[in-house]
């Protein structure tokens, strides 16, 4: 089973144009749709749509409407109980592909539902292959929080494996705190990879658009050396790479067009653990990650692809180190 947990989930309303926006103006939609998101609640809806055991766990009101959007997906949760209502996202998506997000602030969730989270991904890991903490963090949780999650995690279940995949101030805090507190896999993009280790992130990302992986490849391990098994870092169009103490491989997308982007990290994230836990080689894995996160890529909002939607023949994994 593949737990996760998701602290600050979101609804996630999506906004489609048939052209591109124009800020200062008016606009009609061509069509408005509401789906349950956040990172770890889309990699549960991804292993959900693969026939795989999953539970999701996040903080909501017994009577909050994401609860509903995330049981129309049919996934398996636990909720810890808070007062304010789950925020929303909002991507608006312009006929070329390109979008835009404006991010809604998230509930606040206090100590005691802090702990609360921490103590049912515990519980639930005493079942799970993996767990993914993901995400931002809502209002009133310290930016320690995974850190502090991470910690009680091996505690409570030492064999069970653990993703992370955040960014910003919570990204930084597992950065200085990998001695104690080192997931088994991170999933940062370019950007959030010179976050973990004091780097230019986007003078990454830009060098690996013009094919030189390099500097991802050192960045990476160097968060290896302080005990993190795998890095798996996506680079939107250039593709993934997944680097090791002991190699590096780059996966590259098969031909899509691109319709929305959100949900693609995520489901990148899906595809890999779901391999994994399936017994695939790490090649094998990227590859399916890959092709998980361009399937996403090609579909609308936040739709989240199923397995006959992927295109591992054109997704290629060459090993680079």
């Amino acid at each position: 089973m593949i737990v996760t947990l998701t602290p600050n989930p979101s609804i996630d309303a999506t906004i489609a144009l048939d052209s591109s926006l124009k800020p200062g103006t008016v606009h009609r939609a061509q069509s408005m749709t509401n789906a349950a998101g956040g990172k770890g609640i889309n990699v549960a809806h991804a292993v959900t749509l693969a026939s795989q055991p999953t539970l999701a766990v996040f903080p909501a009101a017994a009577h909050d409407p994401f609860i509903s959007l995330v049981r129309d997906i049919n996934v398996d949760i636990k909720t810890v109980e808070i007062a304010e209502t789950i925020r929303t996202n909002t991507t608006v998506t312009e006929a070329s592909g390109r979008t835009t997000k404006l991010n809604g602030k998230g509930p606040l969730v206090d100590h005691g539902a802090q702990q609360q989270l921490i103590d049912a991904t515990c519980d639930a890991a005493a079942n799970a292959s993996w767990v993914v903490m993901a995400g931002s963090l809502p209002n009133g949780v310290p930016t320690d929080f995974y850190v502090t999650a991470i910690k009680a995690l091996r505690q409570a279940a030492p064999e069970v494996h653990i993703a992370l995949d955040t960014s910003d101030k919570p990204m930084e805090e597992i950065s200085q705190h990998l001695d104690v507190a080192a997931p088994d896999l991170l999933k940062p993009n370019g950007l959030e990879l010179g976050q973990l280790v004091g780097e230019d992130g986007l003078a990454l990302e830009e060098a690996a658009e013009r094919g030189d992986f390099s500097g991802v490849i050192a960045a990476a391990h160097k968060v290896n050396a302080q005990g993190v098994k795998y890095v798996l870092v996506t680079l939107g169009a250039a593709g993934a790479l997944l680097v090791t103490e002991s190699g590096a491989w780059i996966a590259s997308p098969p031909p899509i067009t691109v319709t929305s982007t959100v949900g693609a990290g995520d489901s990148s994230l899906a595809g890999f653990l779901l391999a994994k836990a399936a017994g695939k080689t790490l090649p094998e894995s990227l590859q399916q990650s890959v092709a998980y996160g361009s399937a996403a890529t090609s579909l609308p909002g936040t739709t989240i692809p199923t397995p006959d939607m992927l295109n591992l023949s054109q997704t290629t994994v060459r090993q680079l180190k």
